[in-house]
């Protein structure tokens, strides 16, 4: 598939479930968050709101596109309610959801682990790109799915998904190596700007880029 020009847009990951908090894998499952996660994306919306202030960008303007897995779903209802403008409506794409771990889902990170070492997080190499567990996804999967739906991003839209969403996206916008964005940790109660081909995260606290050199 042709790689797209990417436009600059705003991400989002969902806030924290229970699941997180137990670093459990979750997948395609439909956790709802926890209430953690529900102040993280309250935060998010009004952190969105002064980003797209200080840019100059409409919020009316933009498209508003959202997993319809409810715990990205409900952060963005979250965090539009910080606006006191009309929005557009939000655009629930199925390719936004998280990387299905198959038989892995609810079981802990830990268990997996000890179970196969070269899957911990921070351990994995290069082939856990392709690594897919029975009836579940690989990474190349969910490349080919937000390859897909790079086609209807629009400039400046507004997406909340999932971390491995958010790997995907930073390894095919700004070309960081597939072993770095597997071993990353991508954080919640954060908006990540992809901006002129890079990533850069915001948060109410800092602003910093996650680009290693």
């Amino acid at each position: 598939m042709t790689a797209p020009d990417w436009p600059d847009f705003y991400f989002a990951r969902h806030g924290e479930t229970d699941w997180n908090r137990e670093h459990r894998y979750q997948g395609s499952k439909d956790i709802p968050l926890n209430r953690t996660g529900q102040l993280q994306a309250d935060a998010n919306g009004v952190l969105l709101r002064e980003m797209l202030e200080r840019d100059g960008v409409d919020p009316a303007s933009l498209n508003w596109f959202a997993s319809p897995l409810s715990r990205a779903s409900e952060t963005m209802d979250r965090m539009r309610a910080a606006f006191d403008v009309a929005l557009p409506p939000v655009i629930h794409d199925p390719r936004l959801i998280e990387i299905s771990f198959g038989a892995f889902e609810g079981r802990l990170h830990a268990e997996i682990a000890r179970e196969h070492a070269a899957l911990a997080p921070g351990e994995r190499d290069e082939s856990y790109w392709d690594f897919r567990p029975e009836n579940g996804e690989n990474y190349d999967d969910v490349a080919g799915r937000l390859l897909d739906f790079a086609h209807t991003l629009t400039h400046h839209a507004v997406v909340v998904a999932h971390g491995g969403v958010l790997r995907v996206l930073w390894h095919l916008v700004e070309g960081t190596s597939r072993k770095q964005v597997m071993n990353w940790p991508p954080p919640q109660g954060v908006i990540a700007h992809f901006t002129g081909g890079k990533m850069v995260l915001h948060s109410a606290r800092d602003t910093w880029s996650a680009h290693v050199d």
